[in-house]
Parts: C-alpha cells; sequence; structure tokens
C-alpha cells in the first residue's frame, strides 16, 4: 500500500479528515498528518496519530527538533499529497508558492511526478469568489487534481458548494490517483 501526507487547513471541515486519515489507514496505507498552525487550533494533531499510528506535525522548529528538514523528509517520504480541507488562505498560499508553514514547504518539495489531490472546503461566496477559481485553476495548470466540494448546508448558515467530499469520495479519489 502506499505511503500517504494528509495536510489539513483550518476548516470547519477538520473532522472529516479525521475519518478520512481513519479510512486511509484502514485501507492499509500508511498516513501521516500534517496540520496548518491554524488547524491545529481547531483540532489536536494527536487525534490523526490516534486514528492512524503514525506521528503528526505541525511546525518544523522548536525546542524539541534537532533539525528542520521536515518538508523534505516528509516529501521524499510521501508517494501521494491530498490536502483536505483546503481552505482558502491555504489554496491561495499553495498556488502562489508561498513557504510559509510545514505543509506549503512540503507540497513545494514534493517530486512532480507525485500525485497531488486538494479539497477545497469553505463558505459558498468565498469558493466562487474570483480569486479562489483563478488559484484553483493554476493549481490544477500546476498538475494537481482539484477534487469538487459538494453542496448542503455549511457551518456558518449558508448553502450551496463548498462543504469537504466525504471521507468515502476522497477514499476513492486517492485510489485513483494512486492506480495512475
Amino acid at each position: 500500500m502506499a505511503k500517504i501526507v494528509l495536510a489539513a487547513g483550518a476548516s470547519v471541515a477538520i473532522y472529516k479528515a479525521c475519518d478520512l486519515a481513519s479510512k486511509l489507514a484502514q485501507d492499509g496505507h500508511t498516513v501521516r498528518a500534517v496540520l496548518t498552525p491554524r488547524a491545529a487550533k481547531l483540532i489536536s494533531p494527536q487525534l490523526f496519530e490516534a486514528v492512524t499510528g503514525e506521528p503528526a506535525a505541525v511546525d518544523e522548529f522548536g525546542p524539541a527538533r534537532r533539525g528542520a528538514m521536515d518538508h523534505i523528509e516528509f516529501a521524499k517520504w510521501a508517494e501521494l499529497l491530498i490536502v483536505a480541507p483546503a481552505s482558502a488562505g491555504l489554496v491561495a498560499r499553495l498556488a502562489h508558492g508561498q513557504a510559509e508553514d510545514l505543509v506549503t514547504t512540503l507540497a513545494l518539495a514534493l517530486p512532480p511526478e507525485r500525485p497531488r489531490l486538494i479539497a477545497p472546503a469553505m463558505n459558498p461566496t468565498m469558493l466562487e469568489s474570483r480569486p479562489v477559481q483563478r488559484n484553483l485553476a493554476l493549481l490544477r495548470e500546476d498538475g494537481w487534481r482539484v477534487l469538487e466540494p459538494g453542496a448542503g448546508h455549511m457551518a456558518c448558515g449558508d448553502e450551496g458548494s463548498g462543504r469537504l467530499p466525504e471521507p468515502a469520495e476522497l477514499v476513492r479519489a486517492v485510489r485513483e490517483a494512486l492506480k495512475k
């Protein structure tokens, strides 16, 4: 089975990312989670560690670190990168190569032949905005497979497209990407 990095951005949909990590691990994959610092304020990385049995990371710097090369190590290790959920800010940073955190530096260091999937999750108005749509188009041009969000009731109370796909759908997308 594959070695997968699941990168999670700051979105209320992050609870689905925990389920996705669990389902991928149950599918036989080795899954390591990497969270943006803002995502780690919504949910503890330890939850990802509990459902995958693998270490989760937020930052490559700090007193407990001996070397700050986690982004390179994760990129060399990963056979596939999936970013789920991807907030508008994370989509923008990835589209423009802004290496501001472990998630974005890892994405830049990932060898170009490795599959990379991104699942946006945000308010429908934000998703439809011209900047977000431009950034998603840039990611597609750069070889990312953009997984289309679902529609329905959002945490903010709005209705529309912007929901993170269900974990079972994301697992299917990972399986398809690994077959190529």
